[in-house]
């Protein structure tokens, strides 16, 4: 009896476990199970969260630090805009580059020191003249200083007579008042003997150049005679030179002083400032000549051939960036205007480009400051953002 309930007691556990067991297996194959894939995407899709907590579409986050070593500049829209008028011009010496060497005196040319090409500092003497009316000048001037070493010498005495009673006061003043008459005589004689080139007693003067430059022509030679206001030689100083255009009389109303000029010359462009407008001034046609300087940078040797491209018909109202800041991003034209955060890419409608600056007609206020240099660095870290949201 007992024997058979201890059978049915084990056989009635070893049940028990078989259902247990049989339950979790088919717990286990009847509970949904999680894809890989899906928990790839979920981690995805959190990822995409923190990216948009960050950055909205369209802007780009950067810090002031990272601005600055991207090398973006960051400049305001200022008002202007305008058309280009082409120019054509020539590389000239400046006014006060040129010199004419003539003489003074009519006379003979005994020396002459200079040659074509030679470069000369302001006084070096250049030809030797000699000259019969030189020598007379320098005559009267050296009588004329006698004379009035002379009536000093004389003025002297009679004040001393004077002071001891010989002779009257009256006498004393007269011999003063001729002393003054003979020393204004011979400083006369002493001028006119200077602007004659300072001849000495045989009548030698020396013609000098009154500029530093380069010897550009010499019209004498020795032997010859050089008459009174004949040119001796022609000094250009070749640093001194300056831009000069010829424009249509119309643009004499819309082009001032101050105004830049974008200058195309044989060594490439390079920016010039305009510093004078004459209206009519081109002897011939009466075109009107615009002189122009260039801002930091040399200009090619005189004679040289440039081309000028100025604006013209700028509008106050109008708004304008720098080319470089307008940008081309999926056949938009944008320009990335400058936020708290870094920047947000703006559509805008461009007009005419000039001088550098472009117009824009709509989608900036003039309160904004946008990217300016290095602008395209902006519209490349958007395509690399835009490239890693593919992936």
């Amino acid at each position: 009896m007992n024997r058979f309930t201890n059978i049915n007691r084990t056989w009635l556990l070893a049940g028990a476990a078989v259902v247990v067991i049989g339950g979790g297996v088919v717990f286990a194959l009847t509970r949904p199970s999680t894809p890989p894939a899906a928990e790839a995407e979920g981690e995805h899709a959190e990822e995409g969260h923190a990216e948009e907590a960050g950055a909205a579409e369209g802007e780009v986050v950067l810090t002031d630090a990272q601005i600055a070593a991207a090398g973006i500049d960051i400049v305001s829209v200022s008002g202007g805009g305008g058309g280009e008028t082409r120019l054509s011009g020539r590389v000239e010496p400046m006014i006060d580059a040129r010199a004419a060497v003539a003489a003074t005196v009519g006379g003979r040319v005994e020396r002459v020191l200079v040659a074509t090409g030679q470069s000369v500092r302001a006084g070096q003497a250049l030809a030797v003249l000699v000259s019969g009316d030189a020598a007379s000048l320098r005559a009267d001037a050296d009588a004329a200083q006698a004379n009035a070493v002379a009536a000093q010498q004389a003025h002297a005495r009679e004040e001393s007579l004077a002071d001891q009673g010989v002779v009257a006061r009256r006498d004393a003043e007269v011999a003063h008042a001729q002393a003054l008459g003979a020393e204004a005589a011979a400083r006369a004689a002493r001028a006119r003997a200077s602007a004659a080139g300072a001849p000495n007693a045989s009548g030698r003067v020396n013609v000098a150049s009154p500029i530093s430059g380069v010897v550009t022509n010499v019209q004498v030679g020795p032997g010859g005679f050089a008459a009174q206001g004949g040119v001796i030689a022609e000094v250009t100083n070749p640093a001194r030179v300056e831009i000069v255009f010829n424009a249509p009389p119309a643009l004499a109303a819309q082009v001032r002083a101050g105004s830049s000029i974008r200058v195309q010359g044989p060594a490439g462009e390079f920016d010039a400032q305009v510093t004078g407008v004459a209206a009519g001034a081109g002897a011939e046609s009466g075109a009107t000549v615009i002189r122009a300087h260039p801002t930091g940078s040399s200009l090619p040797p005189a004679g040289s051939a440039v081309t000028g491209v100025v604006v013209t018909g700028e509008a106050v109202s109008g708004m304008t960036v720098p080319s470089e800041a307008v940008q081309t991003v999926e056949n938009a034209t944008v320009v990335f205007v400058r936020t708290a955060t870094g920047f947000r890419m703006t559509p805008v409608l461009a007009g005419r480009q000039a001088n550098g600056r472009t117009e824009i007609l709509r989608g900036l206020t003039a309160t904004d400051r946008v990217a300016g240099a290095n602008a395209f660095l902006l519209k490349a870290e958007m395509a690399k953002g835009e490239a890693e949201h593919g992936h």
